[in-house]
Order: C-alpha cells, then sequence, then structure tokens
C-alpha cells in the first residue's frame, strides 16, 4: 500500500500533467491559428486583411488581461482561477468552433485568450507553490520545455488539423483536452491561501495596467502589419504614446495605494529584473523568429504546412528532451552562467544560420543552426521561469510569474515588428539596387517594382513564380532577383535576432545573481 507522502508526491506529478496541459493550449492558440487562414478566407469569404483580427484579438486580450488574473489568482487562489480560466477557455473554444461569422469568431477569440492568459500565467505560479526542493526545479523544466514546444509546434499541429479535419478542429481539440485538465486540476492540484483576504481589490491598477499593455501591443500590430508608416505616423505614434501615459498613470497610483495590484517593490529583485530582460530576449530573439521560419519555408522552400511543422522539429523536440533536466542542472551549477551561456548558443545557431543561407539552400544546410537554436531556448526559457521566482514571497509569486509571462509575451510582438522591419528593409533595398539590370522599360517596370514593393518578402515568390511572371523574357531573371533579395533580408533577420540575443545573455550576466536572498 502507497504511503502518504508517496501518494501526495505522485499526485503532484499527475497536478503538473494539468497545468502542463493548460499553458500548452494557451500558447498553442497563439500561433496554430496562422496555417488555417486561408481556408478560413474561403468558409467566410472574406479577405486576409480582415482575418488578422482572428491573432489580433487573441494576442491584445492575451497580453492585456495577464497581469489581471495573476493578481486575481494571488488574492483568491491560483488553483481557483486557474480552473475558472480553464472552463473560460473551453467554452469559447467550442464557440469558436461553431462560429459562422467573422465576427463571431473574433469575439471568441478575444474570451479564449482571457482564459488562456490565465492558464499561462498561473501554470507557472502553481507549479511553485505546488513543488519544493530540488523538485521544484525538475517541475519548472518540464513546464517550461512545454512553454517552448507550444510555442513552436502551431505549425505542426495546425497543419495537420487543418488538412484532415478543417480549420474548426484547432478549437475543437481544446474541449476534451481541457475537460481533462480540469479534471485533473480539480483533484490533484494543491490551492494556494487567498492572500488578498480583507483587501480591496484594485480596480484602478487593474484597468491601467490592462489600459497600457493593451495600447502598446495594438500600436505594434499596426506597426506590424503596415511596415510602410512611419513611426511618427499618428495611427502608430498615438497608440504607443496613450500607453506611455497610461503606464506612468500606472505607476503614479500604484506606489499610493496601500494594496495595489502590483508592489512595485517587486523590482528590487535583482533576479526577476534580469529574468525580465532574458524572458523579453527569448520572445524577440527566438519565438518571433518563428514567423520568418514559417515563411521562408513555406513561401520559398516549397513544403506545405505540416511538413513545415515536421521540418521544425529539428528545433522544437529538444524542449522535449531537455527541459525535464534543466532543472536538476540549474539546483547545481549556476543559473546565471547557465542562462547566459546557452543564450550565447543561440548567437552561434544565428551566426551558422546567416551563414549558412544561399538562395538556392538545402534543408539539411540550416539543420545545424536550427538545432543549435532550439537547444537555446529549451535550456533557457525553463531556467529563467526558475530563477526570476527566487526570493518572491508565496503572496506574490503569481504576480511575478506574470511579469515575466507579460515580458515574454510582448517580447514576441516586439520582435516580430523588428524582424519584420529589417526583413523588408533589406528586401527591398536588393530589389532597389538591382530593379534596373532587369532591362524593364516604361510602364511595365514601374508597375511590376511596386507589386513586388506591396507583397514584400511574404509574397515575392508566389507572384515571380506565378504562370503571367513566367511568361515575361525576364522572368528567370526576376525569380533569381527575388529570391535573392528573401536572401538578403533574411541574412539581415536572423542578425538582428541574433544581436537581440545576445543582450538577453550580457543582461543575464551582468543582472543575475546565485543567492538565493536577493
Amino acid at each position: 500500500m502507497m504511503k502518504p507522502d508517496q501518494e501526495q508526491g505522485q499526485h503532484k506529478w499527475i497536478a503538473l500533467i494539468a497545468m502542463s496541459l493548460g499553458v500548452f493550449m494557451a500558447l498553442l492558440d497563439v500561433t496554430v491559428v496562422n496555417v488555417a487562414l486561408p481556408t478560413m478566407a474561403e468558409d467566410f469569404n472574406t479577405t486576409f486583411g480582415d482575418l488578422q483580427w482572428v491573432l489580433n484579438a487573441y494576442t491584445i486580450v492575451f497580453a492585456s488581461v495577464l497581469l489581471i488574473v495573476s493578481k486575481l489568482g494571488d488574492m483568491y487562489g491560483r488553483k481557483r482561477m486557474f480552473m475558472i480560466s480553464m472552463v473560460v477557455f473551453v467554452i469559447a473554444s467550442a464557440v469558436n468552433g461553431m462560429a459562422t461569422s467573422l465576427p463571431v469568431l473574433v469575439v471568441g477569440r478575444a474570451f479564449q485568450a482571457i482564459g488562456g492568459a490565465g492558464l499561462n500565467s498561473l501554470s507557472m505560479a502553481l507549479v511553485a507553490s505546488n513543488f519544493d526542493g530540488p523538485s521544484r526545479g525538475t517541475g519548472m523544466g518540464i513546464l517550461g520545455s512545454v512553454i517552448g514546444l507550444s510555442t513552436a509546434s502551431g505549425p505542426l499541429v495546425g497543419g495537420y488539423l487543418v488538412e484532415t479535419f478543417g480549420w474548426p478542429s484547432i478549437f475543437y481539440i481544446n474541449v476534451p483536452i481541457g475537460i481533462i485538465a480540469f479534471y485533473l486540476a480539480f483533484k490533484y492540484v494543491k490551492e494556494t491561501p487567498s492572500y488578498g483576504k480583507g483587501q480591496k481589490i484594485d480596480f484602478l491598477g487593474m484597468i491601467l495596467s490592462g489600459g497600457a499593455l493593451f495600447t502598446f501591443v495594438y500600436g505594434l500590430i499596426e506597426k506590424e502589419h503596415n511596415f510602410d508608416w512611419a513611426w511618427t505616423d499618428p495611427r502608430v505614434m498615438s497608440w504607443l504614446v496613450a500607453g506611455m501615459v497610461l503606464l506612468a498613470a500606472f505607476i503614479f497610483v500604484e506606489l499610493r495605494k496601500p494594496n495595489p495590484m502590483m508592489n512595485l517593490k517587486l523590482f528590487k529583485h535583482a533576479n526577476l529584473v534580469g529574468g525580465i530582460f532574458v524572458a523579453f530576449a527569448l520572445g524577440a530573439g527566438i519565438y518571433a523568429i518563428n514567423a520568418y521560419l514559417t515563411t521562408m519555408m513555406q513561401n520559398y522552400m516549397g513544403y506545405s504546412a505540416f511538413s513545415t511543422g515536421l521540418h521544425q522539429l529539428v528545433m522544437s523536440i529538444w524542449a522535449l528532451i531537455l527541459g525535464p533536466i534543466t532543472g536538476r542542472l540549474g539546483d547545481r551549477y549556476s543559473k546565471r552562467w547557465l542562462i547566459a551561456g546557452f543564450l550565447g548558443l543561440g548567437v552561434v545557431a544565428y551566426l551558422s544560420l546567416a551563414f549558412m543561407l544561399s538562395p538556392n539552400m538545402t534543408f539539411m544546410e540550416i539543420v545545424p543552426g536550427l538545432v543549435l537554436l532550439g537547444i537555446s531556448n529549451a535550456m533557457v526559457n525553463p531556467l529563467v521561469n526558475s530563477v526570476g521566482l527566487e526570493g518572491i514571497e508565496p503572496a506574490e509569486t503569481g504576480m511575478a510569474s506574470g511579469i515575466l509571462n507579460v515580458f515574454r509575451q510582448f517580447g514576441v510582438t516586439v520582435g516580430i515588428v523588428m524582424l519584420g522591419l529589417t526583413q523588408a528593409h533589406n528586401y527591398e533595398s536588393y530589389l532597389n539596387g538591382h530593379w534596373n539590370g532587369l532591362g524593364l522599360t516604361g510602364k511595365l517596370s514601374t508597375e511590376l517594382h511596386d507589386v513586388f514593393t506591396k507583397v514584400s518578402a511574404f509574397g515575392g515568390h508566389e507572384v515571380a513564380f506565378s504562370s503571367r511572371m513566367s511568361a515575361l523574357p525576364q522572368a528567370k531573371q526576376i525569380q533569381d532577383m527575388v529570391m535573392a533579395a528573401f536572401h538578403n533580408g533574411m541574412v539581415a533577420t536572423f542578425l538582428t535576432a541574433g544581436a537581440i540575443v545576445l543582450v538577453g545573455a550580457i543582461a543575464a550576466a551582468i543582472l543575475l545573481n546565485d543567492s538565493k536572498e536577493n
């Protein structure tokens, strides 16, 4: 017969399954929809521009409410809020699968993001409170590996489901998984104390924090979809300025509240501040690159959505292999130097990718860089989750994990914009520098140049290799030029991502420390 302590030890690992399923679904749904957009466009008879709101609604709301649900979990019990988030996520997923119009789907995605934010943020805090001793590092490592895998596996999972069962299946699949996770959480996850018992909810702080994140992310998304707009364009700048004003107001209010939504003294913890820099670097430098790797593989190397996901396994599989051991390594060796060192490995990965890239590249040529990048992510992500919470009081673990998650997700949004601007600038510079060499003249030259500039690197290959373009005498020259322009843009993109990761490595080495009293 199993002893009580053995049974309790077994229960926490089953609880980890529930938390892992929750965070996997929440983060997978950030990227899984991308591969379904063409099918959705046909079913809803709408444009890709309108469908972007299926993505944007989730991204914006997800980032905006992360801190709010983290605080509510600290105040009223993280298990309770985790389970409520699961219910919201599952119901919204079912509504999305049944959606017969785009507005219904967009609203459903917004509600799904509320649930997803709770699952993502509270899962980390629950692992911290349900595990202790050496097992805590292992639990954090496993959860970190799930976070890394979920972010990278969207094309694989989404591609298979869409090609096999249709786009509603990417939402319906959440229902049975969510029900299982809800049951496991209900039975095996230990509840945390209601640290905010007797306190009033800081509604003003929640409104200001959510508003600041909403406006920042919305402004960045506007820039992402309109690379030709200047940063000073009112359609971008007004949102970013509003975000800064709301952030300043949030800080002003929180400093004067007896029981604020966010205790700003948290930022006195060196490891949390260092973890913020690393989490941002992971989002902007590693997770954001997935969008551009997917474009490269699908639009320029000719892989289907599902095949792209399969090929990216050489990068994403390391999260499953290495995640469970990172906690043990972090308990034995310096987390500070492990994080800095493996971020340095990510820099090497990007240098390898930039060096091996060519207009006629094969997949095997970029495998070494992808493998190194996957190892870097698999090692760093679990460690930063663990080190960022060291020294944080139990009552504020949820908020601290929420802060780390906000900066990771905010980093993804910033990274997509910055890497996109880098790619677009270098792609267009190459086109402009080589356009006259095509021998095109007059109206045809102007029209074609406008077309390739408008579709950018994302659609350049499709236009260059279209049947209409192939009929031109200069078709081969145009195709070679577009491939070279994309190569030029991707090299710059990889180098920019490497620079972001390098900054994260330097920040880890300077800001993190190995003492748990920070």
